[in-house]
């Protein structure tokens, strides 16, 4: 199967240069051919499976790859069109679809590579890690704007591993983009139990997304689909999560909001449940996350620098740690985003009792990553995954000892000193940089007065 894999991905870059030479963007190629492979996977549950289409008669697999021509081009917008307006997994899926394939040669092209393997019969995985590769390459697409949807898997997974969730337990992102965190979720929980009835659940209503972009949810619905999840409805919703408090209640709350501010033209927001109205969406999402949570409910949420100190955000933050347990921020380093980042941040937080202490570990001093030549690696994180996770969080700051080293990452800050700070300001570091500054500074002084050659590498 891994060979069956490899040949599959690189038929389908071979594919998307062929379209590519005829104008027609990744974006466009990666979300046709979802559409064609929904339709002939559901050909080959009929005749695979022995199932009943999805598909209404004379809108199927068979009926498009039969005709030529402007006349298949002509029946497969008549199938978008009809199909974008189902109920259900289907309607999710085709959400607003509109084909862009305007040759019908090149239409042609991408329905017979579709046409000659057998997809339904490839396991679960092998479709997955395909689809994961193509949205991959269309997130490292800087053309495009895909990576604002595509958050490294590195990262997902290691805010999944220390977030730990349970199977049973409800998770939701309520900016989903290409669903990676829910995948993650899915596949961490999957194995955790035999029964039944869980797994069912699993499958079909433990998990939540919505976003606002016709084209990712299509994305995103496709790829928990190839995965096995919401087989007959799809998790993901088409909706602006920020419009309405929210109806229900998580376990959990993972997410990577959009940056930036509310898009002009949106709809303004005035939510009771709201403690600030601002235009700064990163602001909003917090607040929209915090009453997403259950009593006891966990959260990890990638921010911007902005919202750890911008005054809009003040009273939000203070409700925070009032309110609810934060318990950890994950400094991160630039470099790690396939769109053009800010400085960002991981809080995790608890609807639970109130902050006491706040923990922090900074991997962003002194760290350089770049898509090129450095992307971050899921090992990347491991120290920080064991100090989070440590029975005995001030044992492992004590290897990071403040006198005998200065340059920890793993710090502890007391909630009497961040609520002294002004605008309760929750931009901290482990890292010493003075100290390291002094260490420059006289390894240079030290360097002049000798004639030695000056910075060493290891403190420049």
């Amino acid at each position: 199967m891994e060979v069956t894999e490899t040949s599959l991905v690189k038929k389908v870059w071979k594919l998307a240069d062929v379209m590519a030479g005829a104008g027609i963007g990744f974006t466009d190629y990666i979300t046709q051919l979802t559409y064609l492979l929904f339709l002939k996977m559901d050909q080959e549950n009929v005749d695979l499976m022995d199932e009943e289409s999805k598909i209404p008669e004379g809108l199927r697999w068979e009926n498009l790859r039969k005709e030529t021509g402007e006349d298949q081009l002509s029946l497969y917008e008549r199938i978008l069109r009809t199909l974008s307006k189902q109920e259900g997994l289907i309607g999710t899926i085709f959400t607003k679809a509109q084909n862009k394939i305007e040759s019908p040669v090149y239409l042609s092209k991408l329905i017979s590579f579709i046409d000659q393997e057998q997809w339904l019969i490839l396991k679960g995985d092998v479709k997955g890690a395909l689809y994961e590769a193509i949205l991959q390459k269309n997130g490292q697409d800087k053309k495009s704007g895909a990576g604002q949807y595509f958050t490294p898997r590195p990262l997902i997974d290691a805010i999944v591993d220390v977030i730990s969730p349970k199977i049973g337990e409800t998770v939701i992102d309520p900016a989903c983009g290409t669903a990676g965190f829910l995948l993650s979720a899915f596949n961490y929980m999957k194995g955790q139990s035999m029964d039944t009835d869980l797994n069912i659940k699993l499958r079909n209503s433990s998990l939540k997304g919505y976003d606002i972009t016709p084209l990712v949810v299509t994305l995103g619905s496709m790829n928990l689909y190839l995965h096995g999840v919401g087989l007959n409805s799809s998790p993901i919703v088409c909706q602006d999560s920020l419009i309405k408090e929210p109806d229900k209640k998580y376990d959990i709350v993972l997410a990577n909001p959009p940056f930036g501010a509310r898009a002009a033209g949106s709809v303004e927001i005035h939510r009771s449940d709201f403690i600030k109205e601002t235009k700064n969406n990163q602001i909003n999402f917090l607040q929209h996350i915090m009453s997403l949570l259950k009593s006891g409910g966990r959260a990890g949420v990638v921010l911007p620098d902005n919202v750890l100190f911008e005054s809009s955000g003040e009273e939000v933050r203070k409700k925070l740690l009032t309110d609810f347990n934060l318990h950890t921020i994950l400094r991160l380093p630039t470099g790690i985003f396939y769109a053009n980042g800010v400085q960002t941040n991981v809080l995790f937080f608890e609807k639970k009792g109130k902050t006491k202490e706040l923990w922090v570990y900074d991997y962003r001093s002194g760290i350089k990553h770049t898509l090129a030549t450095n992307p971050l690696k899921r090992e990347d994180l491991d120290d920080f995954v064991s100090c989070f996770s440590s029975e005995d969080r001030n044992k492992r700051e004590e290897t990071y000892n403040k006198d005998t080293n200065p340059n920890g990452r793993w710090r502890k800050f007391s909630i009497e000193e961040i609520l002294e700070r002004e605008g309760t300001n929750l931009v901290v570091q482990s890292i010493n940089t003075l100290s390291i500054k002094q260490m420059r500074t006289q390894c240079l002084q030290a360097s002049i007065s000798s004639g030695r050659s000056p910075v060493p590498h290891s403190l420049a």
